[in-house]
């Protein structure tokens, strides 16, 4: 399996004045950032998580050894803390990370390719699937189990199902 950059936080701000920094989670619950303790920026920059405390379902107020005072944690505010992927908990059959799709081939139930996952997307209403074209075009599909009903990371490949052919090729999906 590939190395990869899991984004699990992005700092929206300082907390009080011993720099504490509120942070956007991205994890199921926003207290396990704790258990997750050394994270990194895309620049290489690392901390180490000492205390988190869920202030909301998505938010949490972390302790960062690495900042002491409030003007440090202002200065954090729009940074990304990623984790990489191999320090996350091995799923379940069935299960994946958001992070393991990206780069599948995308294909139809005939095995026509028809891009790759560029990304995972929620917008409010559910997830949503990014297929990068080869002509550069991108397709935004809902992700649901009735859309996309085969994943296969090992054979670095989902099944796509299209809609009728006469919609399909409304939407750039043509032989």
């Amino acid at each position: 399996m590939k190395s990869r950059d899991i984004l699990l936080a992005a700092v929206i701000g300082a907390q009080g004045l011993k720099g504490e920094v509120k942070v956007k989670a991205f994890t199921e619950s926003p207290e396990s950032l704790a258990h997750y303790r050394d994270l990194h920026t895309k620049d290489g920059r690392r901390f180490t998580v000492t205390a988190a405390r869920a202030t909301k379902p998505d938010e949490a107020v972390l302790t960062l050894a690495e900042v002491t005072d409030r003007s440090t944690a202002e200065a954090l505010k729009g940074t990304e803390l990623y984790i990489g992927r191999a320090a996350l908990p091995d799923t379940e059959e069935d299960e994946f990370y958001h992070a393991d799709l990206i780069g599948l081939r995308a294909e139809d139930a005939e095995g026509r390719v028809l891009g790759t996952v560029h990304a995972i997307h929620n917008y409010g209403a559910g997830d949503v699937i990014e297929i990068a074209r080869p002509d550069g075009d991108s397709v935004l599909l809902a992700f649901t189990k009735d859309t996309v009903p085969t994943i296969e990371i090992p054979k670095g490949r989902i099944v796509v199902a299209l809609p009728d052919e006469t919609e399909a090729r409304g939407h750039g999906y043509t032989e």
